[in-house]
């Protein structure tokens, strides 16, 4: 089957969201002015290598190229549709997955993404920086023999930094760097996940920026009582930054594609939204907004299972021993007094106010949250495209039309006719649309009252107008959690 754009995985997938980009918008915080007649031009065409040795040519931020692409994969869309479950495979595919530092149990995918190096190349704003930017790395490799051609740290297994942490094996490996298990020697053999970034300046930067965010954090929580993954350590080994993090298990993500998309059982989804919900609500509280959550960014502390056979189903079955998780992920956290870029949030996840550009605030953390909490329910993402219009007419499908006040604001106007979203339903993508999505409550698999509630809160979370859409503090306290607090009594 052709790969579509739409489809999502470790070997085969766009990143809309780089770490060029989150360096960018993070540099763009701290300019005191700028208009946006810069910020567009920051926005140049880039291009990425897939797996298969191939140059596509991606939208950039403000998604101009959108309307070209739909039509020249229309064709590709008809015969997707005509495929069986194309849900698992979407779901499988254009994932990304530079993010899982901190977790000892993706080091098998940490090897299979080493074969797609260089997915993330990030923006070239022009040929000419591009090579101003490639002398300069050969320039940094000179000086340092411990330096490969992308600027990672050379290492091998037994290799000691700092003559304290002993790396074990590598964990995983993006654009930013490598993450590596080490034994940290002085704290008795601890194992702990060191990520070293690259030893280029852009990455450096932003590593930086993500340190001064986790160490406030571990000021603010100092006893732990909060489902945020904990900065160990941090320090400069011959220009790669290197932070040390407590390691952690499987992503959220990486169980539910290792149980075949099996979804979690209530109890444990309930677990998890609640450890979740407290650990965003801290950000917020301290002025954060974390701006990327995802199933991939949540990881278990402990992803242990226990194996059993299903008849009926004829598989094994997976069911976690422990639902305890934390959020990871800080890189691109935002204070509320710093420039908000643009765009946020890795696609699926994407609150229409961000995709609409009406400016966005905590509330974009909270409609990823309800995306989040309905994925681990179904087992399979909610939102599978990469289409902004196409997406927003998924909305449409599953939650009812977008309020006319929203699209009569919006600067994309592209996206709507006469106040209303500019969707040709009987097109290609309107049959995949249709196909593919129903009305929330559709999806529920019992009518029994547990149900009811995470739906009702679910809901309320993917509500269109930030200004309406529950917030955290009311999320906590929502009817679904009662058995937490009863159990708690």
């Amino acid at each position: 089957m052709r790969h579509s754009k739409r489809m999502r995985s470790p070997g085969s997938w766009i990143n809309e969201y780089s770490w060029e980009e989150r360096f960018e918008s993070r540099k763009r915080r701290k300019r005191e002015s700028h208009s946006s007649e810069r910020e567009n031009k920051s926005r140049k065409r880039h291009h990425y290598k897939t797996y298969e040795g191939h140059y596509l040519e991606p939208r950039t931020l403000n998604e101009r190229l959108e309307c070209k692409e739909r039509k020249a994969r229309e064709p590709s869309l008809e015969k997707g549709c005509q495929d069986g479950d194309r849900g698992v495979v979407s779901r499988e595919r254009e994932r990304d997955r530079d993010w899982h530092h901190y977790s000892k149990s993706s080091g098998n995918s940490g090897r299979s993404r080493r074969s797609s190096r260089g997915h993330r190349r990030g923006r070239r704003q022009s040929a000419s920086r591009h090579r101003s930017h490639s002398r300069s790395h050969r320039r940094k490799r000179s000086r340092s023999f411990e330096d490969d051609e992308e600027g990672h740290l050379i290492y091998h297994s037994g290799h000691m930094l700092r003559a304290r942490y002993e790396i074990v094996c590598t964990l995983g490996e993006g654009a930013f760097g490598k993450v590596v298990e080490c034994i940290d020697h002085s704290k008795g053999g601890a194992r702990v996940a060191l990520k070293i970034i690259k030893n280029i300046d852009r990455y450096r930067e932003a590593a930086l920026s993500e340190v001064e965010v986790l160490e406030q954090m571990n000021s603010l929580d100092c006893d732990r009582r909060y489902a945020c993954v904990r900065m160990l350590d941090w320090f400069d080994y011959h220009g790669h930054i290197c932070i040390a993090f407590e390691l952690l298990g499987l992503s959220t993500y990486d169980f539910l594609k290792e149980n075949s998309f099996q979804p979690f059982p209530m109890d444990q989804i309930r677990h998890m939204a609640y450890q979740i919900i407290r650990a965003v609500r801290f950000l917020h509280r301290n002025k954060l907004t974390h701006t990327d959550l995802k199933p991939e960014n949540i990881l278990f502390i402990n992803s242990d299972y226990i194996m059993e056979y299903n008849p009926k189903m004829k598989r094994d079955e997976r069911t976690l021993k422990n639902p305890g998780v934390k959020v990871v992920d800080f890189g691109n956290a935002t204070y509320d007094h710093e420039h908000h870029t643009s765009v946020v949030s890795t696609r699926h996840y994407r609150a229409p106010e961000v995709i609409l550009e009406l400016g966005w605030n905590h509330a974009c953390d909270v409609w990823s949250l309800g995306c989040i909490l309905i994925e681990y329910y179904l087992g399979l993402t909610l939102f599978q495209t990469h289409d902004s219009k196409e997406h927003l007419a998924m909305m449409e499908r599953v939650l009812g039309p977008i309020p006319a006040h929203m699209l009569q604001k919006t600067r994309k106007r592209r996206y709507v006719h006469h106040d209303r979203l500019d969707w040709d339903e009987h097109s290609s993508s309107g049959r995949y649309v249709r196909k593919h999505c129903r009305p929330l409550k559709q999806y529920m698999s019992s009518k029994s009252s547990e149900h009811e509630q995470l739906f009702d809160l679910i809901q309320k979370m993917l509500e269109y107008d930030a200004s309406k859409r529950i917030t955290l503090e009311e999320a906590i306290k929502h009817p679904f959690f009662d058995p937490l607090r009863k159990g708690k009594k």
